[in-house]
């Protein structure tokens, strides 16, 4: 993305993973930040982290996406300190462990709120200012598993990923031709905290070596395929193999394929 250090990025879900990794490579190319995410101690630590290695200037804002005013609270506060923002990577993101129904409903409702509404807020709130200033970044960290069939458990995981693919190959042709590039950033196993938080750790430990990739190099091939223009980027050689391998599959057998090795990679049952 434009090394101009004067543009400002946010980045949701920015105090560890992906979004973590995404806010030290745009630190990197000298892009001033605002990074929120609910851990307010985690930012800061990373906030004085990236001043200090790039002489850039970082603000740190703590909000809960599961909050339905959130967003509207967060671009206020953005309006109050006066920051304009270009780019915006819409990572935050978790999964709820276990099948459909072994979850409250409010769990679930709280998960659509900050993987399919705050994305959909945010853009919605920031967009008209790129549009305005010619220039726009949008990273809706999606995944693979919005490229491949359902599996039992984590139900509306790859669903909303689905969702946040098509949202932006939309988005992207309506701003096209005003200087806004918005891409789908498909990454598939990626090492992180996330598998901890859900609780799969055990079971992903299990898959190939091949099949993952670093944080760091999830987010430097996610900000280059979103400065070149791509719409949809799947990251990594084998995670756009795979990705092809399910396009020219049957769906049944695909689908079968998937729930064979779910238990790999998929929480099944709640965790007590």
């Amino acid at each position: 993305m434009s090394p101009a250090p004067t543009r400002w990025a946010l980045v949701t879900g920015a105090s560890a993973g992906i979004g973590e990794a995404f806010a030290r490579e745009l630190a990197a190319r000298r892009h001033n930040l605002v990074l929120t995410a609910r851990r307010e101690d985690r930012l800061s630590t990373l906030a004085a982290e990236l001043t200090r290695a790039h002489g850039i200037a970082v603000d740190t804002i703590a909000a809960d996406l599961a909050e339905p005013a959130a967003v509207a609270d967060l671009c206020a506060e953005l309006e109050r300190r006066g920051l304009a923002i270009d780019v915006l990577v819409n990572n935050a993101g978790y999964g709820v462990p276990g099948h459909y129904l072994s979850q409250p409903w409010q769990r679930h409702a709280d998960f659509l709120q900050v993987l399919v509404t705050a994305p959909c807020e945010l853009a919605y709130r920031l967009l008209p200012g790129m549009q305005q200033r010619g220039y726009g970044r949008i990273a809706n960290i999606a995944s693979l598993a919005g490229h491949v069939p359902g599996s039992a458990g984590h139900t509306m995981y790859a669903a909303s990923k689905a969702f946040l693919i098509k949202f932006s190959q939309s988005l992207a042709l309506e701003n096209r031709d005003k200087g806004v590039n918005v891409c789908a950033v498909c990454p598939g196993f990626t090492w992180s905290e996330f598998h901890d938080v859900v609780g799969s750790r055990e079971q992903v430990s299990k898959m190939p070596k091949w099949m993952w990739m670093t944080a760091a190099a999830v987010a430097r091939e996610g900000v280059e395929a979103t400065e070149r223009g791509d719409i949809v980027y799947v990251t990594g050689r084998a995670n756009r193999f795979i990705k092809g391998l399910m396009k020219l599959l049957p769906d049944s057998f695909a689908l079968a394929m998937v729930q064979r090795r779910s238990k790999d990679f998929r929480v099944q049952e709640p965790i007590q």
